[in-house]
């Protein structure tokens, strides 16, 4: 008879202790939520929403939705897994409450988006005033904070209000994302995301103005975050005249994609060679087969803002890559305009081509919430991306506060959840106090407790 070799060890399953959590690392969403205030700042913005003799605060149950979505719920009823460690999560509605909740909010939409957004802004403010390396860390015209837009799309698997067709033939909705770019040290977090019904236009220039104004809104008040030291980033969505145009009258720099007709095409041929300068990869580098140039002085531009600059690139196309009409000689063409005035021009090119972030925190956005509008009411699902938006924000923050000086700063949120969030504990009671025992991997353990440490050395008094 043969001996089989097991490659895993046999386990017998039977009824844990009362004092063991698991996901105990989501402690370091809560400590972020305290730290900067958001938990605080959302049961003042919610307190009219709360109803005599309510037992749960709004802004309690909002925090808790934001934490389950952070640690990778994606419904109203994942919040259950909180429910079950009330020594962490404290006391957590029931789904009935819950839902409850979400229907009065909708019920009063404009006025619960704005409560939620002003709690999210008095958070932001202070957690970057916390932060050692924030975002904000030497703004200036020539190194302005950057706002990134894109658009995405959010497939409805059953018949949502305002639900509708999409431009690549799927059904649902068409939300358009604003994320300030933390750079190459950091992520990024969102200041703003309008859900659109699934029809909407991919270059709406006033839907574009409506997120720009909230993502505006979100950033700290009396901190000089306006005029060239802010810069808006996007694709060719936004290269429309009455976006350029609110984006002059604001004082605004901008960075966007702007399409090459055959006419503007046309022109590259006629740039000297000597005009071409080597673009940079996304180390800076130069790069292989791709070239820079200005093609402002070649083209009519006068009908679009004083102080517009158009920049196209070329390059050699990635095998299998398909070229359009308007490529020249083989090479693939790109163009941006910008009213930034100085910088090298593979530098500013570079600058716009790092928009490709958004779509990576589009990409976490919908792991985070995003990826299903799981409620039927279109205002409903207003509340929940903005439950979406703060779960993010707690993420971003907690890796900006949490590890400044670590790689986990830069870590995905799927990443995060696996090592850290993921982590289980164990509840112990000792002179009225109460203590959660990290377990695990002690390589993560450690980094956690450290991340802990920092932000109990940062929360307020």
């Amino acid at each position: 008879m043969r001996n089989h070799t097991r490659s895993y060890p046999r386990l017998s399953a039977e009824q844990g202790r009362d004092d063991l959590v698991a996901h105990a690392g989501t402690a370091l969403l809560v400590r972020t939520a305290e730290t900067t205030g958001l938990a605080g700042a959302l049961s003042d913005a919610l307190g009219p929403f709360r109803k005599p003799l309510a037992s749960h605060d709004p802004g309690k149950i909002v925090c808790d939705l934001a934490i389950s979505l952070a640690a990778g719920g994606d419904c109203l009823a994942d919040i259950a897994a909180l429910r079950d460690a009330p020594a962490v999560f404290g006391r957590v509605a029931s789904d009935p409450t819950v839902s409850r909740l979400i229907a009065t909010l909708a019920a009063d939409v404009d006025l619960a988006e704005s409560a939620i957004s002003g709690a999210l802004a008095m958070a932001r403010a202070t957690a970057w005033t916390a932060a050692t390396d924030s975002p904000d860390t030497g703004i200036s015209s020539t190194a302005p904070l950057i706002i990134d837009l894109d658009a995405t799309l959010v497939t409805a698997h059953s018949d949502k209000q305002q639900a509708a067709p999409t431009y690549k033939r799927g059904y649902g909705h068409h939300p358009l994302c604003a994320f300030v770019d933390h750079g190459a040290a950091g992520a990024g977090e969102p200041a703003g995301i309008l859900l659109r019904p699934g029809n909407a236009g991919s270059n709406t220039a006033d839907d574009h103005v409506t997120v720009i104004k909230a993502a505006l809104a979100q950033l700290p008040v009396g901190a000089g975050y306006r005029g060239k030291k802010i810069l808006i980033r996007t694709d060719g969505a936004g290269g429309s005249h009455a976006l350029l145009e609110y984006l002059v009258r604001q004082r605004l720099s901008y960075s966007i994609g702007f399409g090459l007709a055959d006419t503007l095409a046309g022109l590259v041929d006629q740039i000297p060679a000597t005009a071409w300068t080597p673009a940079y990869d996304s180390d800076a580098a130069e790069r292989e087969g791709a070239w820079v140039a200005e093609l402002t002085d070649m083209a009519d531009l006068s009908s679009w803002p004083a102080g517009m600059r158009l920049i196209v690139r070329k390059e050699r196309p990635h095998p299998g890559a398909q070229l359009r009409f308007t490529d020249r000689d083989g090479l693939r063409l790109t163009a941006f305009v910008t009213n930034s005035k100085r910088g090298q021009l593979a530098d500013l090119e570079l600058r716009h081509r790092r928009r490709a972030r958004c779509e990576d925190r589009i990409r976490q956005a919908k792991d985070t919430g995003l990826e299903n509008l799981p409620l039927h009411g279109f205002d409903a699902n207003r509340i929940w991306c903005l439950i979406v938006q703060a779960a993010m924000c707690l993420i971003a923050w907690a890796q900006l506060l949490a590890f400044p000086d670590h790689s986990a700063r830069r870590w995905e949120v799927k990443r995060l959840r696996y090592r850290l969030l993921s982590l289980a504990g164990r509840i112990s009671r000792h002179a009225r106090r109460i203590r959660l025992h990290i377990g695990g991997n002690r390589t993560w353990s450690s980094l956690l407790d450290v991340g802990l440490t920092r932000l109990e050395a940062l929360a307020p008094p």
